[in-house]
C-alpha cells in the first residue's frame, strides 16, 4: 500500500498516519479535508506528505475515512465510486450500522472494510494526533466477509503492525455494546460538566476545590460536539436504552441515600469494584 489517502487528519486520521508512516517510511500519505488550514497544519506537523482532493482517490491503494459519522454516511458511496478495483476504503467511525447499510448494495462493496479503532483522547484536530495512540487497543471490524480477502488481509496487517488487536463483530451488536462502554460515558461527562458549570454560576470557588477525580471523570466533556452529536443521532435507540438503565441506577442510589441505607450503598459500590477485574489488561 504505497499511496494512502487520509480523509480527515485530526486525532484519529493523523495518529494513524503517524504510526503507519513510522512502520512504512516509503508510504506517501495524502491528506484530504474541507479546510485548507487543516491540511496546512497537517503538513506543518508532518502528518501528511501532500494535499489531495476527492478526485485523486482513484490513485489510492488505501483510503482512511475518519470524519464525523454523518459525513461518512453521505460521502462513503462517492468515495467507493472513485476507488480503483484494487484500492481499499476503511472508516474509523464510532457507529457502524448506518455506515454499513449505506453501501450494502454498492458495486464496490468488496472494496470497503468497516472498522472502529477504539482509541482516542478528548482533543481534536491535527495538533491532537500522537504517536502510539493505537498500541494495545482494539480495532473492531464489521462484516469482514464482505471485503475482498486480499484487501482485508493487507489492511489488517497494517493495523496489527501498529499494535492493534483485531476483533470481529456485526454492526448491530457493535452499536449496542459501544453505547454502553463509550457513548454513555461521554454523555455522563458532558452532563456532569454541565451540572458543575450551572452551580459555578453561584459559587465561584467550586473549581478551586476540583481535584483529580473530577478532572478525570469530566475529561470527556472536552470532546468535540461536532463529532459526538452525529454519533448520538445515529445510535439514538441504543443510547436511549443505556440512559434509561443509567438513570434507574442513579435514582436507586438516590433512594438509598434518602433512606440512610448506607449498608446497601457500600454493597453497591463493593460489587461494582469488580469492574477493575474486567478492565484489567484492557485499559
Amino acid at each position: 500500500m504505497k499511496n494512502i489517502y487520509a480523509i480527515g487528519v485530526g486525532l484519529i486520521g493523523g495518529s494513524l498516519a503517524i504510526d503507519i508512516k513510522k512502520n512504512n517510511p516509503d508510504v506517501i500519505i495524502h491528506g484530504i479535508s474541507r479546510k485548507d488550514s487543516t491540511l496546512n497544519k497537517a503538513l506543518e506537523l508532518k502528518l501528511i506528505d501532500k494535499k489531495a482532493t476527492l478526485d485523486d482517490i482513484e490513485n489510492a491503494d488505501l483510503v482512511i475515512v475518519s470524519i464525523p459519522v454523518d459525513a461518512t454516511v453521505k460521502l462513503l458511496p462517492t468515495i467507493l465510486d472513485k476507488i480503483s478495483d484494487t484500492g481499499l476504503v476503511v472508516d474509523a467511525g464510532s457507529t457502524k450500522e448506518d455506515i454499513c447499510k449505506v453501501v450494502e448494495n454498492h458495486p464496490k462493496r468488496r472494496n470497503f472494510l468497516a472498522m472502529h479503532p477504539i482509541a482516542g483522547t478528548e482533543h481534536s484536530g491535527p495538533t491532537a494526533a500522537i504517536e502510539g495512540l493505537f498500541r494495545g487497543k482494539t480495532n473492531i471490524v464489521c462484516e469482514v466477509e464482505k471485503t475482498t480477502f486480499k484487501l482485508q488481509e493487507k489492511a489488517l496487517k497494517l493495523f496489527t503492525d501498529i499494535g492493534m488487536r483485531i476483533r470481529y463483530m456485526n454492526p448491530v451488536d457493535h452499536d449496542k455494546h459501544i453505547a454502553y462502554v463509550s457513548h454513555l460515558s461521554h454523555i455522563s461527562a458532558f452532563m456532569l460538566g454541565k451540572t458543575v458549570i450551572d452551580k459555578e454560576q453561584n459559587e465561584r470557588d467550586i473549581f478551586d476545590m476540583a481535584g483529580s477525580g473530577f478532572a478525570s471523570t469530566v475529561r470527556l466533556a472536552k470532546s468535540s460536539p461536532e463529532m459526538w452529536t452525529p454519533i448520538f443521532k445515529q445510535n439514538k435507540t441504543n443510547v436511549i436504552e443505556t440512559l434509561d438503565e443509567y438513570i434507574n441506577n442513579l435514582s436507586h442510589f438516590k433512594e438509598l441515600m434518602k433512606d440512610d441505607n448506607f449498608e446497601a450503598i457500600f454493597d453497591e459500590m463493593k460489587n461494582t469494584n469488580h469492574i477493575k477485574d474486567i478492565l484489567n489488561g484492557i485499559i
